[in-house]
C-alpha cells in the first residue's frame, strides 16, 4: 500500500508537480513557505474527507488562477483521480470510474500527524473526538457514514429543541436514527481503541506507551433511545442535545509515569502522539495485511537525535511509505538511502520539487 506516482495540478502553491516514488519513506526538505505541507496535503486527499487541514475544496485551488485543482496517483494497480472545479465539491474517480469518496478507503489508508495536533491533549474535546474518529475510520471506513447520519439527525433534533417544540411525534424518528447511528459509533470507537491498545502493548518502541480511554464528561447513563426520550426536558432547557457520543472525550495516560497526557511536558505529549500514530499503523497492518501511508509534517524538528533515529527505525520496521517534511536535509541524514529525498523550493510564487 504505497504510492508510485503523484501528480498535482493547480493544487495550492503547486502549479504542476509530478513525482515518481517507490515503497521507501519520502523525506521532503525546504524552507518554510515553499510548499512542503501542500505536497503531503495532496496525498491526504487520497483518503475520504477534507484532508489534513480540513480545508474546503475551493481553498485548495492555486491562486490567483482558481481554475480548479487535481490530484492524481497510482497506488498498486489502481489509478486515483480526485479534483474540484470552482464552486463545486470534489469528485473522485478510481480506475476511470466515478466513485464516492468513501471508496478511497478500500484502496489506501492514510494516517497523519501535523503540528496543529501538538496541543491535542490540552485543548477542547472536539479535537480529540476528531482524532478518535480518524483512527476509527482507518479500521472501519463506514464509521464516517454513521457519524454523518448521527450529526444530521442531531442537528434536526436541536432545531426542534431550540424552537421549544413539545410534540413527541416530531422527535421519535430523529431519536431512533440517533440511537442506531450512535450505537454504531460507540461500538466502532471502542473497537478501534482496543486494537490500538493491543498494538501499543505488543510494541518494542522508544516512544512512551499510553493508556487510552473513552470518557463521558458527565458520567451519564449508557446512550440509548430511552436516554434521549427521558432527556428531552433537560435538553429543551439547554436548547441542545446533552447526551450521546458527540459528548465523548478521549483520554490518555503516560503509562510508565502514571501521568495524564494533559499534564505531561510538551516533548512527552509529542512523543505520546507519535506513539499512537505508530500503534495505529501497526494495528492497521495487522488487520489489512499492509501498513498505511503515513504523513508526518515537521515531525523530525521536535525530536532529539536519538528519538529521531528511533522514529526512522520504527518506520522501516513497519514497512510504511512515510512522507515526512522538515526545513533541512540534516534532519533526515540518518535515513540515508533508506528514503527518497526531495527538496521543495519556491520560485515566483510556484512550488518546485526536485530530487
Amino acid at each position: 500500500m504505497y504510492l508510485t506516482r503523484l501528480e498535482l495540478s493547480h493544487f495550492r502553491s503547486h502549479r504542476r508537480s509530478v513525482l515518481e516514488v517507490d515503497a521507501r519513506p519520502v523525506a521532503i526538505h525546504g524552507p518554510n513557505g515553499a510548499g512542503k505541507t501542500n505536497l503531503i496535503e495532496a496525498v491526504s486527499m487520497l483518503s475520504p474527507g477534507r484532508g489534513l487541514r480540513r480545508a474546503a475544496a475551493d481553498d485548495l485551488m492555486r491562486r490567483p488562477q482558481q481554475v480548479g485543482w487535481r490530484v492524481g496517483a497510482e497506488v498498486g494497480v489502481h489509478e486515483i483521480d480526485t479534483r474540484a472545479e470552482p464552486n463545486h465539491g470534489r469528485s473522485v474517480r478510481i480506475d476511470g470510474k466515478a466513485t464516492p469518496q468513501s471508496a478511497l478507503a478500500r484502496i489506501v489508508r492514510v494516517l497523519w500527524l501535523v503540528p496543529s495536533m501538538d496541543r491535542l491533549w490540552i485543548e477542547g474535546a472536539d479535537g480529540r473526538r476528531r482524532f478518535l474518529d480518524r483512527m476509527t475510520m482507518s479500521f472501519l471506513p463506514a464509521h464516517a457514514e454513521a457519524v454523518l447520519a448521527y450529526e444530521k439527525a442531531m442537528r434536526e433534533r436541536n432545531r426542534l429543541l431550540k424552537d421549544q417544540v413539545r410534540d413527541s411525534a416530531w422527535y421519535r424518528a430523529l431519536e431512533a436514527q440517533m440511537a442506531d447511528a450512535g450505537a454504531d459509533i460507540i461500538a466502532a470507537r471502542t473497537h478501534a481503541v482496543r486494537l490500538i491498545a493491543g498494538a501499543q502493548g505488543a510494541a518494542q518502541t522508544a516512544f512512551p506507551v499510553s493508556t487510552l480511554a473513552i470518557e463521558d464528561p458527565e458520567g451519564a447513563a449508557p446512550f440509548s433511545l430511552e436516554a434521549l426520550e427521558q432527556g428531552r426536558g433537560r435538553d429543551m432547557a439547554a436548547g441542545r442535545t446533552l447526551t450521546g457520543p458527540h459528548r465523548a472525550d478521549l483520554s490518555a495516560v503516560y503509562r510508565e509515569k502514571g501521568v495524564a497526557a494533559a499534564l505531561c511536558s510538551t516533548g512527552e505529549q509529542k512523543a505520546l502522539l507519535i506513539s499512537l500514530i505508530l500503534a495505529n499503523a501497526r494495528a492497521l497492518a495487522a488487520e489489512t495485511g499492509a501498513p498505511p501511508i503515513l504523513l508526518l509534517d515537521e515531525v523530525a524538528a521536535h525530536l532529539d537525535a536519538n528519538r529521531r533515529a528511533a522514529l526512522y527505525d520504527e518506520i522501516e520496521a513497519l514497512g510504511a511509505q512515510a512522507w515526512m517534511t522538515g526545513t533541512g536535509p540534516e534532519l533526515f541524514a540518518d535515513l540515508g538511502d533508506r528514503a527518497r529525498h526531495l527538496e521543495v523550493t519556491e520560485t515566483a510564487g510556484e512550488s518546485v520539487v526536485t530530487g
